[in-house]
């Protein structure tokens, strides 16, 4: 799993939050970037961080954000549209490519497309808010 800035590679991990179908709010401010922060293998936690890429660690568990200045491509496991924000706790696998080093925050990690392997369940407590 490597990658540089004018190649793409693939991680598969867990959505921790999915920023996909509109764009990011970080202090109540539109980021103008469309995001994805997974929970990896610390496998490829460890090649992340090889190649210059900051790693968050969230209670014992590896975790980064990928982002797009632009509207991602989503699939589902069969190669359809998937169409909708990605839930909570999906299996997925990202496309993406590296950018140049920056001397503060390090490698940033480039969304190019998605594809949900396997989507979860809505929590209970948001079933009675789901739109039908």
């Amino acid at each position: 799993m490597t990658a540089t800035t004018t190649t793409s590679a693939t991680i598969e991990g867990t959505v921790n939050f999915s920023n996909i179908t509109q764009h990011d709010v970080y202090n109540g401010q539109d980021t103008g970037a469309y995001t994805m922060t997974i929970t990896m293998s610390d496998a490829d936690a460890a090649d992340l961080e090889a190649a210059g890429v900051q790693i968050r660690d969230y209670q014992g568990k590896q975790q980064r954000k990928f982002k797009s200045k632009f509207q991602v491509k989503r699939f589902d496991p069969d190669g359809n549209v998937y169409d909708g924000e990605v839930p909570f706790n999906s299996k997925v696998r990202i496309k993406y490519r590296l950018g140049d080093p920056h001397p503060t925050y390090g490698v940033p990690t480039y969304l190019e497309a998605i594809k949900v392997l396997e989507e979860a369940a809505p929590a209970q407590d948001d079933v009675d808010f789901q739109y039908g």
